[in-house]
């Protein structure tokens, strides 16, 4: 019994000592972790603090662009690499000599990296990129000198190489380091002070797509940047997409050589769809000198330049579009019946009008014209009284809006102007005076005040041939995925303007105009046995150019194909250059090299232009 109540007693006490055990660790566990969360709270979180992810960005590759065929690369991206300096790794009494050394592999001044890494973070184990576009070749030598250059490191970073440049310029564009203004801007969509966006054409129009998606390299890092991991965690970028262009890289060179040296523009496109098949703006400029310290210093030089080799012609400079717009003027008349294209207006080299002479190109005169000889014969006389008498200017204003005029031609291109096209209200407001009579017949000869684009010109010859529609011009043809080259999307057709201005109309207008090349002021200089063609010429007045005019043409060939088949083009070459009425001639070089899919030098020799001292200069 004795022995039965001692074991019971032994049964409780064992329980109570594992209780007090028990209790005694639980208020251990709660010490420590008041101790952990109150107590000794700040210097854990100093502690976490001090050990962080250090994540650097790897740059991911723009996408290259192609030409329509999307075999011929215009731009591609070329290996080359970034050099970088982290000042905490270099001994402090080594410090001048290493970067001293650095700066010399790399062809810069000691100064310049001085700049980049001030003493106040000079003990920081933060990276800082000294110079990026580093060819293979230097990276090579910082290696052979690596124990000399504690600190330094590189890594790659691909810069744009333009395969084609020339008279591609304009439309490609180039890309640079991204200014304070932009990141402001697009630091939502992705962007950071480190990006490389694009300045100027399709890299600029189309940067988000050719930007891909950078990657990221995490290492674990003590609080002053100490790497504490080796092993790195590794995003890997994502290539921007491919793009592919609706230029023609055959044509773009027939044209770019059929302008010659002459500051001016062409612009083929095809009509029925709004591609645009090749646009050419003289002077140009090499999209390559941006890769290069060198480079950039030419392109300060090429700022001064008073030819501006940066205006892309094309799309951003409006001119007056002279006698072309008396094809929107023949348009007006016949389709408001404002005068019967069979009756004859009489051109006896002059007009009077407001105390003043107005004299036609042909100071004897034209004598009796009708329509089609007032177009073929590019008339002054016959266009002013129609346009003074029976148009007058508001109705000359609604169809030259109708065919695009005064409105952006809306191309895939940043940048471009609506040209002009004036109103009495205007001129009230812009001068203080009133619309007269004059003014109205100097617009409607493509004069005074009135602007157009060569591209706006081009499309004004597209509406004719579409019979009354112009398609958006534009430059992307498809999106395409990188790495399985699958079309990701392609562009479609858009119209821009469209008007129901009667068939019948546009039928009459295309015959006048195939009349102008075959009996009108250019058909000895736009005979083609290849193709037949329909076209305007136009010279422009510039006062401060003496003796010297803007050469205009417009056409669109072959006249007899359906409008699918066709193309239409622009051409001008401003009145700076040697008077020698160049336009019509580069414009038939370009027909003739299309159509029999000719170079410039055979299409010049089936044409007989061989005997131009202009062309003789050229080949010489």
């Amino acid at each position: 019994m004795y022995k039965k109540a001692e074991d019971q007693i032994g049964k409780q006490g064992r329980i109570t000592i594992l209780v007090i055990i028990a209790v005694f660790i639980f208020a251990v566990y709660i010490f420590r972790l008041f101790s952990m969360q109150i107590i000794n709270g700040e210097i854990y979180k100093t502690q976490s603090k001090n050990i962080s992810s250090q994540v650097k960005t790897i740059p991911a590759q723009r996408g290259e662009i192609y030409d329509r065929n999307a075999n011929l690369p215009l731009v591609i991206n070329t290996e080359s690499f970034a050099v970088e300096m982290t000042p905490g790794e270099i001994p402090k009494d080594r410090y001048d000599n290493v970067t001293a050394r650095l700066a010399q592999l790399l062809g810069i001044k000691k100064n310049d990296i001085d700049e980049k890494v001030p003493k106040s973070v000079r003990r920081s184990y933060k990276s800082y990129v000294i110079k990026t576009n580093v060819p293979f070749t230097t990276i090579s030598n910082i290696a052979e000198n690596i124990t000399d250059l504690p600190g330094v490191s590189w890594y790659s970073k691909p810069t744009r190489n333009y395969v084609e440049t020339g008279s591609l310029s304009h439309i490609i564009g180039y890309v640079g380091d991204i200014s304070d203004d932009e990141v402001t801007l697009m630091y939502n969509q992705g962007y950071n002070k480190n990006s490389i966006v694009g300045k100027a054409g399709i890299e600029k129009q189309y940067d988000s797509l050719l930007q891909g998606v950078p990657g990221r390299e995490s290492k674990t890092v003590d609080v002053r940047g100490r790497i504490l991991n080796d092993t790195p965690v590794i995003e890997e970028p994502q290539m921007g997409k491919n793009l592919v262009l609706t230029i023609d890289t055959r044509i773009q060179t027939l044209a770019e050589q059929a302008l010659g040296e002459r500051v001016g523009s062409v612009v083929v496109l095809k009509p029925y769809t709004g591609e645009v098949l090749a646009m050419v703006s003289f002077p140009y400029f090499d999209s390559n000198i941006f890769n290069s310290d060198e480079g950039r210093r030419e392109y300060a030089k090429l700022l001064q330049n008073d030819t501006k080799p940066f205006l892309n012609r094309a799309v951003q400079t409006a001119y007056p579009p002279a006698s072309t717009f008396k094809v929107v003027m023949s348009t007006a008349m016949i389709a408001e019946d404002a005068f019967p294209t069979d009756k004859k207006i009489d051109c006896t080299g002059r007009i009077f009008y407001g105390g003043r002479t107005f004299h036609c190109h042909v100071h004897s005169g034209h004598g009796k014209l009708d329509l089609k000889n007032g177009l073929a014969q590019s008339c002054n006389v016959y266009y002013w009284t129609i346009g003074r008498d029976f148009l007058q200017i508001d109705k000359i204003g609604q169809y030259a809006r109708l065919f695009g005029f005064g409105q952006s031609a809306q191309i895939d291109l940043p940048n471009q102007s609506s040209g002009f096209v004036p109103t009495p209200e205007w001129k009230e407001r812009r001068y203080h005076e009133r619309w007269l009579g004059g003014d109205t017949m100097s617009v409607s000869i493509g004069q005074s005040y009135l602007e157009a684009t060569p591209l706006q010109l081009a499309d004004m010859v597209a509406m004719v041939s579409n019979k009354g529609k112009i398609y958006k011009p534009h430059l992307l043809k498809e999106v395409r995925d990188p790495v399985t080259n699958e079309v990701i999307s392609e562009v479609e057709p858009e119209v821009l303007f469209e008007n129901d201005i009667p068939e019948s109309v546009w039928d009459e207008v295309q015959q006048a105009m195939r009349y102008t090349c075959t009996d009108g002021t250019p058909q000895y200089v736009m005979k083609n046995k290849r193709v037949q063609i329909a076209c305007k010429t136009g010279t422009a007045e510039v006062a401060q150019y003496k003796d010297s005019w803007h050469s205009w043409m417009v056409a669109y060939a072959p006249y007899d194909a359906p409008p699918e088949d066709r193309i239409a083009i622009a051409t001008i070459v401003e009145a700076r250059n040697k008077w020698e009425w160049w336009a019509p001639y580069c414009t038939n070089i370009v027909i003739q090299g299309i159509f029999a899919d000719q170079t410039f030098d055979e299409a010049v020799d089936e044409l007989g232009f061989n005997y131009l001292p202009a062309v003789r200069g050229r080949q010489e």
